[in-house]
């Protein structure tokens, strides 16, 4: 008889929407559903298994004011991870967290690099600030540095003019967004606005951040390009605060947030409702807290995603949107279980019952 310790998951495992199975078992740190034979040592956990929930644009190492120490960056990802998410984008970030693909207990990351933006056109000691002609080089970089992303910062305020503005020409966005594909990176950019939108997509672009600009005559491109949102409505929730704060000195800046804002769920619902690709993503790191991808889900379901697809925005097709696996045989283990069922209630999420990374049970 074997000494090894193996965990057994029973109750419902919902390995997809609707593939929901009585039990797996965890060997050696990887998920099999044939029962183990001659095992002394089992541990066996009840309730409802997801796979561990997908935060699709999150940012380990930065806070407000730029990079963090790396004890900072532990705290950021074992919040996370707390809270369910075992799979973080990050979308964008000044610190090199490498070390934390050493850590069997800290959340997987598949990196973007360090957000690339014009000269002084967002936040300070966030990105790399660089004029169009620089474009292409620091994409290539980036791309190289990250895991299959690039992050641009497709708009932000113009002090020009007083509101916010695409921050690169068409012809520069091509050639950088060409590169990053040759080189197999896919990009997806930060945009708030409306007039950026239309040349992304049409360079092809991969994924746009936000995405409060998403106007009627543009969903039929997303669709037809199939470019993916990315909505972060919980940080959306923050305009009509930033927009009070800037009032005086930028109005036609603070209007324009309140518009959005104030058009942030028909524009998710009609994204979905034509078809575009959805997925959770909360930007905790730059302002907000870690740890709200339950949060973010229940937003899509108020902007009137049907529960079951705003499950799956965090979990089976945010994996395979990604290229990571679910709770497919042979898989890493990497789970979350729940007391209930989160396809009829996504409330569930915001309370684990236990959390399980590589295997082991860490929450």
């Amino acid at each position: 008889m074997s000494d090894r310790a193996v965990l057994h998951v029973k109750g419902r495992v919902l390995v997809g929407p609707d593939d929901a199975r009585d039990e797996l078992w965890v060997i050696d740190g990887r998920i099999s559903y044939e029962r183990p034979v001659d095992v002394r040592d089992v541990r066996t956990v009840q309730g409802w298994a997801l796979p561990g929930l997908v935060d699709a644009h999150c940012h380990v190492g930065l806070d407000t004011h730029g990079p963090v120490p790396d004890d900072v960056s532990e705290k950021q990802a074992l919040t996370d991870r707390d809270a369910g998410t075992l799979l973080i984008r990050d979308a964008g970030s000044p610190s090199d967290t490498r070390w934390i693909d050493d850590r069997d207990d800290l959340p997987k990351i598949i990196r973007a690099g360090r957000h690339i933006a014009r000269t002084r056109r967002y936040i300070r000691n966030f990105a790399w600030e660089i004029e169009p002609d620089d474009l292409v080089a620091y994409v290539a970089q980036e791309a190289r540095r990250g895991d299959g992303w690039v992050k641009l910062v497709g708009d932000w305020i113009d002090r020009g003019t007083g509101d916010l503005g695409a921050c690169w020409p068409r012809d520069a966005v091509e050639a950088a967004i060409a590169e990053a594909h040759r080189l197999g990176a896919r990009v997806t950019a930060h945009c708030f606005a409306e007039d950026s939108l239309r040349d992304l997509v049409e360079a092809g672009i991969d994924c746009i951040e936000h995405a409060t600009g998403l106007t009627d005559d543009l969903i039929p491109l997303f669709a037809s390009h199939g470019v993916a949102i990315v909505p972060t409505l919980v940080n959306i929730a923050t305009f009509p605060r930033l927009a009070a704060g800037a009032e005086s000195k930028f109005p036609r800046w603070s209007a324009h947030m309140r518009r959005l804002h104030e058009g942030r769920y028909d524009t998710v619902r009609s994204a979905y409702d034509a078809g575009i690709p959805v997925y959770v993503g909360t930007d905790a790191g730059g302002s907000l807290a870690h740890g709200l991808v339950a949060g973010e889900v229940a937003e899509l379901v108020t902007a009137g995603i049907p529960p079951v697809e705003a499950l799956s925005a965090t979990t089976w097709g945010a994996r395979a949107w990604l290229g990571r696996p679910g709770l497919e045989e042979g898989a890493p283990a990497d789970l979350v279980v729940y007391d209930g069922d989160p396809r009829e209630d996504v409330r569930v999420l915001a309370a684990p019952r236990r959390v399980v990374l590589n295997g082991k049970v860490v929450g």
